[in-house]
């Protein structure tokens, strides 16, 4: 299974990160344990939502989707929570 993920900041309001892996667990470690230099300014951050999909293809289709700017109104609009606003 691999795993499209959104990250939110708990202190930076309207701030999301898109990522995809095969480990969800694994990766989200490394988010919060400042790792990934592409989240580490923005910690801490949380485990928003996330889609689990068969095929890396799928994956990596859908990552590049969600940074788009119609991707990014879907997933604001329709998938993440309200929780961080």
């Amino acid at each position: 299974m691999l795993y499209v993920y959104f990250l939110r900041s708990k202190n930076i309001k309207n701030w999301v990160y898109v990522g995809s892996t095969n480990n969800l667990k694994r990766r989200f470690e490394e988010h919060l344990s400042g790792k990934s230099l592409s989240t580490k300014p923005f910690l801490p951050v949380y485990l928003d939502a996330y889609l689990a999909v068969r095929t890396e293809s799928k994956a990596r289709m859908l990552e590049k989707y969600f940074k788009t700017g119609s991707g990014k109104a879907i997933l604001k609009k329709r998938i993440l929570s309200d929780e961080a606003d």
